[in-house]
């Protein structure tokens, strides 16, 4: 069964890389705009830009969708989000994805995965998802961030190292070849219930979440759960450079 849902795609102004980033066009469009087209195609019951930037939040508005300004001090994603829970006076069951305003090609089925994975069980109050690693060398990719589930696909452990380690498989690391089905990829997207981002915007930063620079490692710290649901491919990276916004365009115009 499909359930209801919203997305909020939080859309800074400022970028150490890229300043305007959710302006800069793309095929004529600006990023922010086509990232709402895909929270649109996914089925969402209400799309909300969350910004700290008058010229995001107008360009938004001419197209069509939601926009709400919020704190420029907030230091996650996540924690504006709460406060956009709060604005709209959301109920605490209602599910929010949090979509990243700089990931115009992210599927839009992911998006709805999300929502309906998180919708379908009542252990976890967030999920997030995660595709197999079959490449060595991402797996050892600090970038890349990794995670292990449970037999029930709750989230175990997340971290920028080669987790779990075969013992024996990586002894010779020049020579590594992958157990199938054992490692997996982080994607970072994330369903809410709005309960939780309540509780969230009160913990502190936790000692592990300083050590791997892993927000999500709060909510483990916290004693949540996390559902993973898996996807057969991560989705193709987002927007952080200028040599990002030319590959992302020439996919679109293909």
């Amino acid at each position: 069964m499909v359930c209801e849902f919203k997305v909020v795609i939080p859309a800074r102004y400022g970028s150490s890389r890229l300043q305007g980033k959710p302006l800069i066009k793309i095929a004529n469009k600006a990023m922010v705009l086509h990232v709402c087209d895909r929270a649109r195609e996914a089925g969402a019951e209400q799309i909300v830009v969350a910004t700290d930037d008058a010229r995001i939040l107008q360009v938004v508005k001419n197209y069509g969708f939601e926009a709400v300004m919020t704190s420029d001090a907030h230091e996650s994603g996540t924690e504006r989000l709460a406060e956009v829970a709060d604005i709209y006076k959301w109920n605490k069951e209602a599910i929010i994805v949090n979509l990243q305003g700089d990931e115009p090609l992210i599927p839009a089925e992911y998006i709805a995965l999300a929502a309906n994975s998180l919708a379908q069980q009542k252990t976890a109050e967030i999920a997030t998802l995660a595709a197999e690693i079959v490449h060595a060398e991402e797996v050892f990719n600090p970038h890349a961030v990794k995670v292990v589930v449970d037999k029930n696909q709750y989230a175990l452990y997340f971290s920028r190292a080669a987790i779990p380690w075969d013992r024996d498989g990586f002894q010779a690391l020049d020579e590594v070849s992958l157990r199938k089905n054992s490692y997996l990829r982080h994607i970072g997207m994330y369903a809410y219930r709005v309960g939780f981002l309540q509780r969230y915007v009160g913990w502190e930063t936790s000692a592990l979440e300083k050590v791997e620079m892993l927000e999500q490692l709060r909510i483990l710290w916290e004693g949540e759960k996390i559902l993973v649901a898996e996807v057969d491919t991560a989705p193709e990276a987002g927007v952080d450079t200028e040599e990002d916004l030319f590959r992302v365009e020439q996919r679109m115009l293909q």
